[in-house]
């Protein structure tokens, strides 16, 4: 079959998915519609936000679908109406039987991990907090349960010791368009070999749930190794986060880049070391957490020796 006529809807909804959407586009498939989530306001001035995948359909013109459920009849209807031979998913939601059993070929999902590892919402964060020194990206067809489909290819990458989730999302987008594109051609040359997930115990499974705010607070009892890995893993988003007394009041500060140094010392857990002009660490259970970039509520993000110039530190 020709890639012309292959007939694909795409769904998708954050940056991440965009580059596999542009792949697929730029390299001449068959892309006849883009299912992607509702228009949401904005926190500042209420103006209506559209998601990344919706922002690049609309440049070149691909019909949108933004259905409030993906149960809905009057969409279902609509998904249908565009006969797709194949639907890819990139960073989507869950999707029901009905949507995901439609296409004669399937619906097969780009997910950010070496699958069965990291099965959930936020795998590349969850790689990078766990200390993983490797992950991948995979692509698998749906099935009911989540992430558990018969896996088509994956690719494996290492993470850089010092790397942050920003860098490794955006290694993972590119090389997860090219996967996309592979993965469709073997559809279309009718050489896919799939291969089941690795059914590991329970406790072998390391799982990749949704990170919310506070679970974003950092615990400096642990070791600065966790710490430097949970700033990481967070940084630029959604953000590692500690208090800190400034000026006599207690302010919740963006935490963005550490220095882990192992040192035995007799300091209580959470004191602050500094000579107020170029250096901040903060004791943890075996060493210091020295802070390298951070920013304060209302500012912009900042080094720690422009936070420490403008700022009088008072121990919590």
């Amino acid at each position: 079959m020709d890639k012309k006529d292959l007939r694909i809807v795409y769904l998708g909804t954050p940056d991440f998915a965009v580059e596999s959407l542009r792949a697929l586009v730029d390299g001449g498939y068959n892309v006849v519609a883009v299912v992607t989530m509702p228009d949401k306001h904005a926190n500042r001035g209420h103006k209506l936000q559209y998601s990344p995948i919706k922002e690049y359909a609309l440049t070149v013109g691909l019909p949108i679908l933004q259905p409030q459920s993906l149960k809905d009849s009057e969409f279902i209807d609509q998904l249908r109406s565009y006969n797709a031979d194949l639907q890819i998913v990139v960073a989507f939601r869950m999707l029901p039987e009905i949507v995901w059993a439609m296409p004669r070929f399937g619906t097969f999902n780009l997910h950010a991990s070496l699958l069965p590892q990291y099965r959930g919402a936020a795998p590349i964060n969850w790689a990078i907090i766990n200390g993983e020194q490797k992950t991948g990206i995979t692509t698998f067809f749906l099935k009911h349960e989540i992430d558990t489909g018969d896996m088509i290819e994956q690719v494996a990458v290492e993470i850089g010791e010092n790397e942050d989730v920003g860098s490794l999302h955006d290694r993972l987008m590119v090389l997860g368009a090219k996967l996309v594109t592979k993965t469709v051609d073997l559809i279309l040359q009718d050489s896919v070999t799939t291969t089941p997930q690795p059914n590991l115990p329970t406790n072998e499974l390391k799982s990749a749930p949704k990170i919310f705010k506070e679970t974003c607070q950092i615990d400096f009892s642990k070791s600065v190794r966790e710490i430097h890995n949970f700033v990481r893993g967070l940084s630029p988003y959604p953000t590692a986060w500690t208090e800190m007394n400034i000026h006599g009041e207690t302010q919740s500060i963006k935490i963005y880049e550490v220095k882990p140094i192992e040192e035995i010392h007799q300091l209580a857990i959470g004191t602050y070391r500094t000579d107020g002009k170029t250096f901040l660490k903060i004791a943890c259970s075996d060493g210091f957490i020295e802070i390298l970039n951070l920013q304060m509520p209302g500012k912009k993000r900042m080094s720690i020796r422009d936070f420490l110039n403008g700022t009088h530190l008072c121990e919590i």
